[in-house]
């Protein structure tokens, strides 16, 4: 073992800097053997993929050994919220513990900053009969006032579905780059300033992704100029890359457009063109597109395998595919007429020739060459193209590129030395690239996350939880309840969940596979539990998510009168944390094997298909286990909780597959019978 390795294991150690330096801070092997891991895919470059349980503590497992390397780090997490609290918290912790100066900055995409040109447009653009924009618009300029990010999270109370955001915000599409007016002061290029000078930056998959075609034009400087990169929650890492890899036309896009077409020309060349023509031709095919797709639930999606999605009419979708670029051609022609005047015209302009590029690429059929269509259908409608997994954009773009050499000093020397010598990794041999979630593969080759993200040659580490599962929590499935299929199967878990809530006080989160199994339940327990009685009854939609889960941890606690379940689908199974008694009862509806209708899940099935493979042993059961064992996840979070799992899908005990489900989930005691489940909820009671 290497110096540094040697350090890196040392601080995990019994009396070693972290135990010294914080408080609540435990020797776990786990978490040790993962850092140690991790500081010698450092040294020797390459890939490292490691499957973290719940508790192992691997956000300190990759920082330990990343700080103490010497070298400049990018940190990738899944989510805004996560983002904040390794950029907040968990840097500036560990950096202390460590004695070591660090400088690390918190870079987010547009639509996070502040955008002083548009906020400028957008209190010139407000209707003066709309009371609730102006006061927003005030509110938003009073912080731009004091802020200096602009990260909008910084402004207490901004909800991330508010309509405000993308008139203050901008765009890929429509920022004015280099002509911008307000180009000095802007927002996003101070973060990315300090970013290209900070040791470690902390960025989102998202923003990953979406850069990764930037830098192909020579605009992101990041990447080429950090040597460790580690992905957190690693398992949203091949459907986040899939979407900014493919293209997307959406009709929100075309609104956008309009209404950005129609401000700039009567702001600024009023007169010389027809601009509520143009953009009402633009506004008016968009909408026309989305009524050629049909009426049709939100959150459709539709194959797209020949000229039109599936049940659309072929010569009236073309038609509409026809005006839409007959308008934005039409936009392009009257922009250059005036592109002189400002620069803004001139991003318009572009805007408007990607626009119509984008149309014809969809007017043509689906050459099917590895990718795969659909159309997503709701308020608005989004015509979609990705490629069905990322892994040759990883081997390509990211595995193949060499680490830099001698590049660019963009960190700037600590003023003062640090307080403890900082053991260095041994020199540059590569790149080292770091994956790492709870949750990455049913099997020992992790194959469910390695493969799609073409990972095969990297290092796999398993790390088990230390909680001790066969005391803390239980497992129950119920054999009296009505199969899935079944038209009673959601009464019947509403009323299971109601029962056992009503025994906790609440403290249960039902955890449903459909949006139309979250209404059902959500509404079947609102009517069982009616507002100001002794259980509150959260839904996801009905509420931000933010709000809901404030509500959620607090219970029945400060003074409460009502314990709370909520129910909730899709972003809850994940990414929820809560700790200690406000949760003690985890049910999930029923097993959530991907949706056979969905475009990309038969995409993906074919394609096993093809190689000989089954689509369902391969594809549909992993899938089905990786999300239950998120869902299941939300249970246990700390050496002290204690909690049942409810899974109300019979399939789980009687088919041949279930015993594989069964082993990607923790080893929780089984509980037979409702007598068993009813004396399990007894002893949460009484505890």
């Amino acid at each position: 073992m290497s110096h540094f390795t040697t350090a890196v294991a040392g601080a995990f150690d019994e009396g070693g800097l972290l135990s010294s330096a914080i408080d609540a801070f435990r020797p776990r092997p786990g978490q040790q053997a993962m850092a140690v891991a991790v500081a010698e895919a450092i040294e020797q470059g390459g890939a490292l993929v490691v499957e973290a349980g719940t508790g192992v503590g691997k956000t300190f497992s990759y920082l330990v050994p990343a700080l103490l390397s010497g070298e400049r780090v990018l940190l990738s997490t899944a989510t805004k919220t996560l983002q904040d609290q390794l950029f907040s918290r968990d840097l500036p912790r560990l950096a202390e513990a460590l004695g070591l100066p660090l400088r690390s900055a918190l870079l987010k995409g547009r639509s996070s900053y502040l955008c002083l040109h548009r906020l400028q447009h957008a209190r010139q653009a407000a209707g003066v009969d709309d009371a609730a924009a102006r006061r927003g618009l005030a509110r938003v300029e009073r912080w731009s006032l004091s802020t200096r990010s602009g990260d909008l999270a910084e402004l207490p109370g901004l909800d991330d579905r508010s309509p405000l955001i993308p008139l203050v915000t901008s765009t890929r599409e429509n920022c004015l780059g280099a002509a911008c007016p307000s180009l000095r002061s802007c927002h996003v290029n101070l973060a990315r300033r300090e970013a290209l000078a900070a040791d470690v930056v902390v960025v989102n998959h998202h923003l990953f992704f979406a850069d990764l075609a930037v830098r192909e034009s020579g605009m992101a400087e990041l990447l080429p100029t950090v040597r460790v990169v580690v992905f957190d929650e690693a398992h949203q890492l091949n459907e986040t890359g899939v979407q900014f890899l493919g293209l997307r036309l959406g009709t929100g896009q075309l609104l956008d457009f309009a209404r950005d077409v129609l401000a700039a020309g009567l702001e600024q060349a009023r007169g010389l063109v027809d601009w509520p023509g143009v953009a009402a031709a633009v506004d008016t095919a968009a909408r026309d597109l989305r009524m050629a797709a049909g009426r049709l639930p939100a959150g459709t999606r539709l194959r797209w395998l020949e000229d039109a999605p599936e049940g659309v009419e072929p010569q009236g979708w073309q038609d509409a595919l026809h005006n839409v670029h007959a308008a934005c051609v039409a936009a392009a022609e009257a922009l250059d007429t005036v592109s002189e005047l400002a620069p803004e015209f001139v991003r318009l302009g572009g805007r408007a020739a990607t626009l119509a590029a984008r149309t014809l690429h969809f007017a043509a059929p689906p050459d099917g060459a590895g990718a795969v269509r659909w159309a997503d259908v709701g308020l608005q409608l989004a015509l979609m193209e990705s490629p069905l997994d990322i892994a040759d954009t990883v081997r390509s773009r990211l595995l193949g590129t060499p680490a830099v050499q001698d590049g660019p000093a963009l960190r700037e020397e600590p003023t003062a030395a640090p307080e403890r010598e900082r053991p260095t990794a041994a020199p540059e041999r590569g790149r080292a690239w770091i994956f790492t979630s709870a949750t990455l593969g049913d099997d020992p080759a992790l194959r469910w996350f390695v493969e799609p993200c073409g990972l095969e040659s990297a290092r796999v580490l398993r790390v088990d939880s230390p909680f001790d599962y066969a005391r803390q929590a239980a497992l129950y499935v119920p054999r009296t309840l009505p199969r899935p299929a079944d038209p009673a199967h959601g009464a019947a878990v509403a009323r299971l969940a109601g029962d056992a809530a009503l025994r906790l006080r609440g403290r249960t989160l039902v955890l449903t596979t459909t949006l139309k199994a979250l209404r059902a339940i959500g509404e079947a327990l609102q009517q069982r539990f009616p507002s100001g009685g002794a259980i509150e009854v959260l839904v996801q939609g009905q509420g931000a998510k933010r709000v809901l889960m404030e509500r959620f941890r607090e219970g029945d606690a400060g003074g409460r009168l009502a314990g709370c379940v909520l129910v909730a689908s899709a972003s809850f199974w994940e990414g929820v944390d809560v700790p200690g008694d406000a949760l003690q009862l985890v049910v999930i509806d029923k097993l959530p094997f991907p949706p056979p209708g969905d475009p990309v899940v038969e995409a993906r099935s074919q394609q096993l298909e093809s190689e000989g493979r089954s689509p369902f042993a391969d594809y549909a059961l992993p899938e089905a286990a990786i999300t239950l064992k998120q869902g299941a996840g939300r249970l246990i979070r700390s050496e002290t909780d204690r909690g049942i799992l409810v899974v109300g899908d019979v399939r789980l005990s009687t088919m041949g597959y279930g015993k594989r489900l069964l082993r990607a989930l923790p080893p929780m005691r089984r509980l037979q019978s409702q007598e068993e489940f009813d004396a399990a909820l007894d002893q949460l009671t009484d505890g």
